[in-house]
């Protein structure tokens, strides 16, 4: 089985330190510790949707060093978002994947794109009844919210244990420094603040993986085209600074490079070459995403387009056979 190698996206910076991004992280673990350090004070509807919002904005944030931001230092970027304030998924691992995930040609492909919520026809086959409707429910925005955390977190865990398994030093090197960087949270966490563990994970990691799954939701669709797969959703102030532009999710993937204060001007400037590409792939705001699939499924779980010919000829310049893949936020 061969693993395509994927380069990590530098950015175009040419060395000059993103300091907006740099003041972003400087007030996201100003605010989570002060969230924190106060929690016993705080009324829970308080809590929830800060440590739901903080957790989901360190997310992104690790999302924008992926593709070489705020520093030209790759060491420096990964130190800045070192900290796993969602707990369940490695730094180095989602770097592998979501780079894996930046080549078009693969995007939605049930193999080959680790980022896939689609099935491959034979794994379709392989689900009963209710390993079906888990995936049917996935797909409509309800599902994923609600189910997509632990569902998540499971897929990854379980793929960790195949990894520690293999005894490869590259696996278990990710999920040693994996472990301390969520041994850093918890001892902040529990140990100097008192949080229950459970509690945490009810009021920071499990809100901000949900919300970080709203915004992945709807990013990519089925489509033989791959100009077409990618959406824009044209959100307002607060979700466009929490999801760091990454909304703008087709001028991203054509741009990757591009930090995420630069990315509006940017879309404005090219708004309708990039829709004219993406199919009008299109979202007026997350208030259009809730009405149109909250409890409707967007797609079927089972790739429409599998066995047409972009797709049949990856697989064939892949010796077709492609990684095991899971799927992530």
């Amino acid at each position: 089985m061969r693993v395509q190698q994927v380069s990590e996206v530098t950015s175009d910076k040419c060395g000059k330190t993103e300091w907006p991004t740099l003041f972003l992280l400087i007030g996201t673990y100003g605010s989570f510790a002060a969230v924190t350090w106060f929690y016993h004070d705080l009324p829970w509807w308080v809590v929830l949707p800060l440590g739901g919002l903080l957790t989901c904005l360190h997310g992104s944030l690790q999302h924008e060093t992926v593709h070489g931001h705020p520093t030209r230092w790759p060491w420096l970027n990964e130190l800045l978002v070192f900290p796993s304030l969602w707990l369940w998924m490695p730094y180095r691992l989602y770097r592998r994947d979501h780079l894996q995930h930046h080549r078009s040609a693969y995007l939605t492909e049930p193999k080959m794109d680790p980022e896939s919520y689609y099935l491959a026809p034979a794994d379709w086959a392989k689900r009963g009844p209710l390993g079906r409707a888990l995936l049917w429910s996935m797909n409509t925005l309800l599902g994923r919210l609600v189910l997509g955390p632990p569902v998540a977190a499971l897929r990854v865990a379980g793929r960790g244990l195949a990894m520690l398994a293999r005894g490869r030093a590259d696996d278990v090197a990710i999920w040693l420094r994996h472990g301390v960087s969520v041994a850093l949270v918890l001892a902040w966490v529990i140990g100097v603040c008192g949080l229950p563990l459970g509690e945490y994970l009810l009021f920071f990691a499990y809100p901000g993986t949900s919300i970080t799954m709203l915004r992945s939701f709807l990013e990519h669709r089925a489509h033989d085209d791959e100009a077409q797969r990618t959406v824009v959703v044209e959100a307002g102030p607060f979700w466009s600074l929490l999801f760091l532009n990454n909304n703008l999710h087709a001028l991203h993937h054509a741009a990757p490079e591009v930090a995420w204060y630069a990315l509006p001007a940017r879309y404005r400037a090219r708004r309708d070459g990039i829709l004219a590409r993406n199919g009008g792939y299109l979202y007026r705001g997350y208030g259009e995403v809730f009405r149109r699939h909250f409890l409707r499924a967007k797609e079927p779980p089972l790739h429409p387009y599998y066995h047409t010919v972009p797709f049949a000829k990856l697989r064939t310049a892949n010796d077709s056979e492609a990684p095991e893949t899971e799927r992530v936020a």
